[in-house]
């Protein structure tokens, strides 16, 4: 499965800092905030960028939005919401850069988020269901804006709190009503779940190995059925810049097991939390690590 023609393609995993909220006083206060997510995703070189993520946590941004939601509590039964959640962002995005993922954050994840205040849900897994239905509402919103991939961040899936049939039941419903390729990311260590995350329907299995290098051991006993590798090389939690050689040893031991050909780059989570320079540096570093190794692959 082939994403794009590049070899060793690169992309991020979702989240961009926030910077210079400008414009306080207008309707939109983070448009500047997009604006620079997305022009410094671009100006490192990255093939598949993302809208930047800077509209909020990755739990708050879904979940504020809603039916059935309020605040941190369920209130009622979660429906699809009444307009897109992030297509304005993402169409933004497919304005400047031909080539663009849609990022949901995963029903799992944010079943586990919230606390159930109604009789309507007897259990945290009936909840994970309907958010799965109200996600797959936008999920074929972000198809139909251009998305050429859509990614579902699960990082719960990996702790041992979820039900794992369950989450990945979820995850197979929303990626059943899209024809566009798709990834589910995982952080962590994914030793203890690996054989039930790799059941999910999905095109790409997006894992942390900069900062996890044990997952290169569990993942190199497993059969991807010519799946994707999205391959965390950069570490997305440390302020630190890692040099083009260090990203580039990184994705050189992955080659050595997945192939250059299995693989997307990308750092192994968001960068929100790092200064905007830190974050433009780790991306940079590795668009130039990708490139020097592509030479050496094609």
């Amino acid at each position: 499965m082939t994403l794009i023609s590049k070899l060793l393609p690169t992309t991020v995993v979702g989240s961009y800092p926030v910077s210079g909220k400008k414009g306080l006083l207008s309707l939109d206060p983070l448009k500047h905030a997009v604006e620079v997510a997305v022009a410094d995703q671009v100006a490192a070189g990255i093939d598949i960028i993302s809208d930047g993520q800077v509209r909020g946590d990755m739990v708050q941004a879904f979940t504020s939005r809603l039916p059935g939601i309020k605040g941190q509590s369920v209130v009622g039964r979660v429906m699809p919401p009444a307009k897109p959640l992030t297509v304005a962002d993402t169409k933004y995005a497919i304005s400047k850069h031909p080539k663009v993922k849609g990022i949901l954050t995963g029903p799992s994840t944010l079943a586990h988020a919230l606390k159930i205040e109604t009789p309507i849900y007897r259990n945290r897994e009936e909840l994970v269901l309907d958010l799965a239905s109200a996600l797959a509402v936008e999920a074929r919103n972000l198809e139909a804006a251009g998305v050429i991939l859509l990614q579902i961040d699960e990082p719960i899936l990996s702790t041992g709190a979820a039900d794992l049939a369950v989450g990945r039941q979820a995850v197979n419903a929303i990626v059943s009503s899209l024809r566009i390729p798709t990834a589910l990311h995982v952080c962590g260590g994914v030793g203890a779940v690996i054989d039930d995350i790799l059941k999910a329907n999905v095109s790409v299995f997006d894992f942390e190995f900069a900062v996890n290098p044990g997952n290169l051991e569990v993942l190199s006993k497993k059969d991807l059925r010519g799946r994707l590798v999205g391959y965390g090389c950069v570490d997305s939690s440390s302020p630190g810049i890692e040099s083009v050689e260090t990203i580039r040893a990184r994705i050189e031991e992955g080659i050595d097991i997945f192939g250059a050909r299995a693989m997307l780059l990308d750092p192994d989570c968001g960068l929100r939390m790092q200064t905007r320079e830190a974050a433009f540096g780790k991306l940079k570093n590795m668009v130039a690590a990708a490139a020097e190794l592509r030479t050496e692959y094609a």
